[in-house]
């Protein structure tokens, strides 16, 4: 068994657009991600609309209300609700509100790093899957169109 409290952990240094503690390597988890989230009015969960191909996430809300985009349409999720995506389900969960959002995300499995986001790519001048991959070496992750195979993104971490 294992206990921490969210205020005892060290923020970690991130580029991410909220403020996110991961949890699961605090508690121990091998085969669940979990992360805690504060969102300001204007943040959100992810980087860009997005889905893991092999991971299901739920989002529990806490505070506030988030509202998640998704293929079909946008759906409100407030305080004591929680909404679970399949893996493949394309999302992305943004704070639209005037007041903060806190909550957690729940993935499994743990380390999945199969994502693509759906985005407009440069090159194609058009919405495209845009797979997502990670060079632990370099500390890089690259985003590339599938559509024409184009470099769309770096990103240094």
């Amino acid at each position: 068994m294992r206990k921490v409290t969210i205020q005892d952990l060290d923020p970690p240094s991130t580029t991410s657009p909220a403020y996110v503690l991961p949890l699961g390597d605090p508690l121990g988890t091998t085969h669940l991600s979990i992360n805690y989230f504060e969102l300001d009015p204007g943040d959100q969960f992810g980087y860009e609309f997005h889905r893991h191909l092999d991971q299901e996430e739920v989002f529990y809300i806490q505070q506030g209300t988030a509202t998640f985009e998704t293929s079909d349409d946008e759906i409100e999720v407030s305080a004591g609700e929680a909404i679970r995506f399949s893996p493949g389900e394309f999302q992305l969960g943004r704070n639209l509100g005037a007041s903060k959002v806190i909550a957690l995300a729940l993935g499994a499995p743990k380390g999945t790093e199969e994502i693509e986001y759906y985005r407009q790519c440069p090159a194609c001048e058009t919405r495209t899957i845009q797979p997502v991959t990670f060079d632990s070496e370099e500390r890089i992750v690259r985003i590339s169109c599938a559509e024409c195979d184009s470099l769309v993104e770096e990103i240094a971490l």
